[in-house]
């Protein structure tokens, strides 16, 4: 700004209309100095906010949790909001709930070993020396005490030996036969279906590397290659691509999915650096007796991935804010959902970059709270069928809405908009439409974490793992991801499950075979190893 020539009495001129321009001009000048402190008061406001909020997330626990105070008027609401809303039925079941939970936290301790782990029983007796009485008489046995420890025996590592046996005719002495060897998961190798599953689920499921696994190989005496290790891998994921494409079927069929995705580093993809980001998408969805997880890996996180993964499919699709599905969702007439759980935690975010600052209920408050009372309803209603759920949503969950969205409206425009709050503002605002979605059907989630949560372990794995050397071992490692996160939420042991696979599947040749190792149609029962 260009700085004036300070005026005395001496040297203002002694025309009025000089003069009312020299006081304009003044007031010109102070309007614009005072436009400038507003906008740097505002500044030192946002980069105040942005300081506290990295120091909460640098020094203290992560966690979305509000302050106790706010946690306690949560459970008064919830206590107000379950006195008027709760029919008789419904408290009476609560009540029951509520007591079985009491009972289970009046039992502090170990809790009991499986029954259906084995029992070596070893007996303890008293010396005959010591079990003389102080009359001189010998004590009998009338009782015992029992107690129980865990054992574990390391891993037994074996040698199956398939003998083919071979025939002859004893007269001509020709035409030698020889018994067929049963399809094997990968022709010509040693590895045997246990072997496979037992891998896949160390690497997959339990996060552990391949050359961590390689060593402990080679502490029961087995020698095999992390470069054999992760062949097998790849032939393994490859193997159960029939088993993927039905499920993939079943996905697309049922009219309700959640998606998300996740970054991925693979090391030799083709017209790409190694240090390049590549994506692993997950689709979450079927009925919810036949829940399946299903892993896609992607070079990238374009629009045309989405539209891939979405193609013939028509319904419900719950994501993040994410614009990528928003091309092939206007297209197929898909119907799009928000999340809550995203919209709480820019709020969150706001209200703890504002604790502090003055001990008032702040805006960032009001929302949480409302959000809160939303998923109190969804909290109860859980165990309700869609009905029943739709029902409540109507009566319950839109009048708190539309308080929201009362509020929303007459705070947006006068906050911050480049603020913590006034971003979470922005992302509700925008958003809101997707968000109430959720209310029109029962069979519809709140938020988006079931995909969230889906994706999680393989977010676990990679932080042990780190990258995929080939764009092959990263599309094997989805199939196989997607069928141990589909066995587990249809209450299958995964290890089991897989060791089955491994063995049925190479056998399978017909859709009704492949149909019948779908996780719902294998009984538990059947594939536990004896």
């Amino acid at each position: 700004m260009r700085a004036t020539k300070k005026q005395t009495p001496e040297t203002l001129p002694d025309d009025v209309e000089a003069l009312k321009k020299i006081i304009a001009g003044q007031a010109d000048i102070i309007s614009r100095k005072d436009s400038i402190i507003s906008f740097k008061e505002q500044r030192i406001t946002i980069l105040e906010e942005f300081v506290r909020l990295h120091k909460l997330k640098t020094f203290t626990a992560s966690t979305e949790k509000s302050t106790d105070q706010q946690e306690m008027f949560n459970e008064a609401e919830l206590s107000v909001i379950a006195e008027e809303i709760l029919t008789e039925q419904e408290a009476e079941r609560e009540a029951q709930s509520n007591t079985t939970v009491d009972k289970l936290k009046q039992k502090p301790g170990r809790k009991p070993l499986p029954d259906s782990l084995p029992r070596i029983r070893i007996e303890h007796r008293v010396a005959e020396s010591d079990n003389v009485c102080d009359c001189g008489c010998q004590r009998i046995e009338i009782g015992e005490v029992t107690s129980e420890q865990l054992d574990i025996i390391p891993a037994k590592v074996q040698v199956i030996v398939n003998v083919r046996k071979k025939y002859a005719c004893q007269h001509c002495e020709s035409g030698v036969i020889t018994a067929a060897l049963p399809a094997q998961p990968i022709p010509k190798s040693n590895a045997s279906p246990g072997l496979l599953a037992h891998v896949a689920i160390a690497k997959y499921q339990d996060g552990l590397p391949l050359h961590r696994q390689e060593a402990t190989l080679n502490r029961s005496g087995v020698e095999i290659p992390r470069n054999t290790l992760a062949n097998w891998m790849s032939k393994s994921g490859e193997l159960t691509q029939l088993l993927i494409n039905l499920l993939e079927d079943k996905l697309l069929a049922y009219p309700v999915m959640h998606c998300d995705e996740t970054t991925l580093q693979v090391l030799k993809e083709p017209d790409k650096e190694a240090s390049q980001k590549s994506y692993m998408w997950v689709r979450v969805g079927g009925p919810p007796t036949h829940p399946i997880r299903l892993f896609h890996y992607a070079d990238s996180r374009r629009g045309e991935v989405a539209s891939a993964l979405l193609t013939g499919y028509n319904g419900y699709l719950q994501t993040d804010d994410y614009a990528g599905y928003n091309t092939v969702c206007a297209e197929n007439s898909i119907i799009q959902l928000g999340c809550w759980a995203h919209a709480r935690r820019k709020f969150i975010e706001a209200q703890k970059a504002a604790a502090g600052k003055t001990k008032r209920t702040g805006k960032a408050d009001v929302a949480v709270r409302h959000i809160a009372k939303l998923y109190a309803i969804e909290k109860r209603i859980k165990p309700l069928s869609p009905a029943e759920k739709h029902a409540v949503r109507q009566t319950e969950s839109q009048p708190i809405l539309a308080d929201l969205h009362q509020w929303l409206d007459k705070t947006l425009h006068h906050t911050l908009p480049k603020g913590l709050l006034g971003k979470a503002l922005s992302y509700l605002a925008k958003n809101w439409t997707k968000l109430t979605v959720y209310t029109q059907d029962g069979r519809l989630s709140i938020d988006n974490n079931p995909a969230e949560n889906a994706i999680r372990p393989f977010v676990i794995g990679r932080k042990n793992w780190l990258f995929s050397a080939s764009v092959r071992g990263a599309k094997s490692s989805a199939n196989l991801y997607g069928l141990i996160e589909t066995a587990k939420a249809n209450g299958l042991e995964p290890y089991a499950y897989l060791r089955y696979v491994f063995k049925a599947l190479p056998q399978a040749s017909t859709v009704d075979e492949i149909e019948a190792l779908l996780p719902w149609n294998v009984n538990q029962e059947s594939i536990v190893i004896k």
